[in-house]
């Protein structure tokens, strides 16, 4: 199914159960580039475990600012609709599957 791309009409449902992740990103951001193939393959391999989203903030400046993302990629860990997690910057995918793990529990 690969990542949900997430605006501001799906993403507070997107978030609200169970453990999603989240990639702010952009089209012109060279990290973020790398780090999106990263979040896709992660959201097949933990199908029916974790929920990935993708948020491209030039469309959601909004969602952007509402968490706070000042610099791209930005990765929030959600946990029931709740911060649990932020990850500045490019992210392993061994970083990224172990923060994942921690908090399905």
């Amino acid at each position: 199914m690969g990542a949900v791309v997430l605006n501001k009409e799906n993403f507070d449902q997107t978030i609200s159960q169970g453990v999603t992740l989240v990639d702010f990103w952009a089209p012109w951001c060279g990290p973020c580039k790398i780090q999106l193939p990263i979040v896709e393959q992660l959201a097949e391999e933990l199908e029916g475990k974790v929920t990935i989203g993708k948020v491209n903030v030039d469309e959601n400046s909004e969602l952007a600012a509402l968490y706070s993302v000042q610099s791209i990629p930005t990765l929030l860990v959600f946990q029931n609709g709740e911060v649990v997690d932020k990850m500045i910057g490019l992210q392993s995918k061994d970083v990224l599957t172990e923060k994942l793990t921690q908090s399905i529990g």
